[in-house]
């Protein structure tokens, strides 16, 4: 596999099926312009470019060719985690590039506020040189410490005003979300206050019902973090906080689609009951494209074995080895047809985080981002344009 900008001043892409925005055309093509989408179509009306690739030689038969993939939730790969700075950032990246995703949300595990935020704060700066990093996700400290997972509980905290405000301002507009269990106290409160600051609010480990989760979606809360995990499940007499959440339009629901969080005919129901409101993540540790053994992710140390993450402590799931391929490969597999597959990967994370006007999609005008696979979903060559415009 190779990953590469978008270098060429015009690029061609021919002969792929071009699987975008929940359709498929075959034997199509897409011509890149200085780092952004400039024409599409189908057949052998493509001008000539400075580059042109023959997605079938490439590829094989059957080659298919996608947006790049975003990750709004994954904490790390190759053996580094986000938590630990820069060089970490930008070595686990590297991995998921290699692997489809394009841009990505950078999550931080609880840590105390000082420690978070300075990391927000650098992953602004990061912002500045690399155009990979979409910004970042807290996934704690407001969390429930009964479904605290892989975090550290003595580091959970009530979501105070002064406390996300001291968070939001030091990552400078750039934390795409914040998870947080509405039922604590100010919780409601809070998801306005993170609404209001420009970020996603995302209900996540947490206690809540059916009843407080729809209080909280209706509050402005958008996203469920990781659908089934670290929250209650559905019971016929308790339907809990991600049927509430499929049955409000305007939520986009996390799933890891690894074999390990979710049955692959669970992966098929959130599907199901969501259309075109599933965001594919990973929850990838610093072990995704690395060996099995011991990892620190935050201040929670993890052991993993045959490719499965678990904390030391407790054996909850602490986040996955997955990268956005596999993913792919697995919902697919799951029954989910290529199509819905694709938007989960791409058009959907973006829209969730507010940056569906420039990655996402093949469409005219976006970013040259693209992902060209073979017949099997492999991952034959990945392109990543020009950087977002600043606003």
């Amino acid at each position: 596999m190779t990953s590469q900008t978008s270098s060429s001043p015009t690029l061609v892409i021919h002969s792929a099926r071009v699987v975008d925005r929940g359709t498929v055309d075959d034997d199509a093509w897409v011509r890149f312009e200085h780092g952004r989408v400039a024409a599409r179509g189908t057949g052998d009306g493509w001008a000539p470019a400075d580059e042109v690739v023959d997605a079938a030689a490439a590829a094989g038969p059957g080659a298919v060719l996608t947006p790049g993939f975003i990750d709004i939730h994954g904490h790390g790969g190759a053996g580094a985690s986000f938590d630990d700075g820069v060089d970490a950032i930008r070595t686990a990246r590297a991995l998921h590039r290699a692997h489809g995703t394009t841009r990505a949300v950078v999550s931080l595990v609880t840590a105390p506020l000082d420690e978070l935020a300075r990391s927000a704060a650098a992953i602004a700066d990061l912002m500045q040189t690399d155009a990979d990093i979409l910004g970042s996700h807290l996934e704690g400290p407001f969390l429930d410490p009964g479904h605290h997972g892989a975090h550290e509980p003595s580091l959970l905290r009530e979501p105070h005003a002064d406390d996300v405000d001291r968070l939001l301002r030091a990552g400078r507009g750039t934390i795409r979300q914040v998870t947080i269990a509405p039922e604590l106290p100010g919780g409601i409160d809070a998801i306005r206050r993170i609404v209001a600051g420009g970020s996603a609010a995302a209900v996540g480990h947490t206690d809540a019902d059916a009843a407080i989760a729809a209080e909280a979606f209706a509050a402005g809360a958008s996203l469920l973090t990781h659908a089934f995990n670290a929250m209650p499940g559905i019971h016929h007499r308790a339907p809990g906080p991600v049927l509430a959440a499929a049955a409000d339009h305007r939520v986009t629901l996390e799933a890891i689609a690894d074999g390990v969080h979710l049955d692959p005919h669970v992966v098929k129901l959130v599907f199901d009951a969501a259309p075109g409101r599933v965001a594919l993540i990973t929850d990838a540790m610093a072990a995704a494209g690395s060996a099995d053994g011991r990892y620190d992710l935050g201040a929670v140390r993890v052991v993993v074995e045959d490719g499965i993450a678990r904390t030391v402590e407790t054996g909850a799931i602490a986040g996955s080895t997955l990268t956005q391929d596999e993913a792919l490969r697995r919902t697919v597999a799951a029954g989910v047809p290529l199509a819905d597959a694709v938007r989960a990967l791409t058009e959907t994370p973006a829209a969730a985080v507010g940056v569906a006007d420039e990655v996402g999609s093949l469409q005219p005008g976006m970013l040259a981002d693209a992902v060209l696979l073979d017949g099997d979903l492999r991952i034959a060559r990945v392109w990543t344009g020009t950087a977002l415009r600043r606003r």
